[in-house]
């Protein structure tokens, strides 16, 4: 079954001033450039184009050259890939020259820049990104992408375990770009060749793999696409844990909150903080992902462990004392199972607090407080404040000032 493309937006994409004087300067007798890939794909399925990259017969430093003539910027980005980012009135454009692989390892490739626009898009992983655009409108398909991409379906160019072997994160690339763009079932050669080859996966950075994970787990069809590497035994060596797809589709369905990429890891890979510790360092996560699966799993742990259904009180404590964020995200994954039960006045406080209509109650004392009541310096400062926050907690997290001079007074008494 084919669906029709929008050949009107492919249009009106050479329609864009900013495009349109980049290709009037850059195309003339002697040389010709494109637009090619994720603009030329998007635009045909009449989705938002947002970056658009071209492809040159010229070489990198005659781009620079003729881009400072016609006063545009040009900037270096990937110069030993034999990209130039052109800049035109504030909007940039990757340009690239031309290219032939030479040798390939499974993670880099060594290319040669040429001047032919076939052999550039053969070398190229799906068939529905070595589509080229011409300034005049014509639409350059050497592979079967157009057919493909109406098809919705994601192909492999020529033998498909010949295109993984030259770089296996392809394999990763051809479920994110299943679960992005097509309908049905994966492609039979591009799946099985990719399970023939899943060994190649090991030899790549785990940078590679996070980038490519975590843009699947926010795919149009991410759910069913898991359940697929899950199926055919790819999932365990991606998480290095048990998944759990029933909250994983409970968040990623949970539109109204459109979570994250790394909200959708916590659901489907996170029971416990053990878990946050080994992602952190099997995906190389940052900091701050690491500290939000850490924080989503914290909540989990106390909200199976909470023997009473949560109420607004309740929320206004959890609130106070756990991100917002994560608090919300624990909720989603775990709505319908046994525990824990949440009333409606819960769902409805909380909504209050992520919108930012109630703000969310700060604990009113700080160590100056105890100082200017007695106190002297010290750890005991801490420990002082730590049990009057607990206290402030079990009360119901009042920030109002007569119950903050109220707790002052009590926490210098039992000083």
């Amino acid at each position: 079954m084919t669906e029709p493309l929008d050949r009107q937006a492919l249009a009106s994409l050479l329609q864009r001033p900013e495009l349109l004087r980049l290709l009037k300067v850059f195309n003339d007798d002697a040389e010709e450039t494109r637009i090619v890939g994720g603009a030329v794909r998007n635009a045909l399925l009449g989705r938002p184009v947002t970056e658009v990259d071209c492809t040159t017969t010229m070489l990198p430093d005659a781009v620079t050259e003729r881009a400072k003539r016609a006063g545009f910027k040009a900037v270096p980005t990937g110069i030993e890939h034999g990209t130039i980012t052109v800049i035109v009135d504030g909007e940039p454009f990757e340009i690239t020259t031309l290219r032939e692989d030479v040798e390939t390892d499974g993670r880099h490739a060594v290319v040669h820049f040429g001047r032919d626009f076939v052999r550039d898009a053969k070398r190229r992983d799906f068939t529905i990104n070595a589509l080229s655009l011409g300034l005049d409108g014509r639409l350059y398909d050497y592979t079967g992408g157009e057919t493909d991409l109406a098809a919705r379906r994601v192909r492999f160019i020529g033998e498909a375990r010949i295109r993984i072997r030259e770089d296996y994160l392809r394999i990763m690339r051809f479920f994110r770009f299943h679960a992005e763009y097509a309908q049905g079932d994966p492609d039979p050669e591009g799946l099985a060749a990719s399970g023939a080859e899943r060994q190649g996966l090991a030899i790549l950075s785990k940078e590679r793999i996070r980038h490519e994970l975590l843009r699947l787990l926010v795919a149009k069809r991410a759910e069913e696409t898991i359940r697929i590497l899950a199926d055919h035994g790819f999932l365990t060596g991606l998480l290095g844990g048990v998944a759990e797809f029933g909250r994983f589709e409970r968040v990623t369905t949970d539109d109204r909150n459109s979570p994250a990429a790394i909200w959708r890891l916590a659901a489907l890979a996170v029971h416990v903080e053990e878990d946050a510790e080994r992602l952190r360092d099997d995906l190389r996560l940052s900091n701050d992902e690491h500290r939000k699966l850490a924080a989503y799993a914290r909540l989990l742990s106390l909200l199976k462990a909470h023997a009473l259904p949560l109420d607004a009180p309740a929320i206004r404590r959890l609130v106070a004392d756990h991100e917002i964020e994560a608090l919300g995200m624990a909720l989603a994954a775990t709505a319908g199972e046994p525990s824990p039960l949440v009333h409606d006045d819960a769902r409805e406080a909380l909504a209050r607090y992520r919108s930012g209509n109630e703000p969310v109650p700060v604990f009113p004392l700080r160590g100056a407080d105890l100082v200017e009541g007695g106190v002297p310096k010290g750890p005991k400062i801490g420990e002082m404040l730590a049990r009057a926050r607990q206290a402030w907690l079990e009360e119901g997290c009042r920030t109002d000032d007569v119950y903050a001079r109220d707790l002052l007074r009590r926490v210098l008494e039992q000083a």
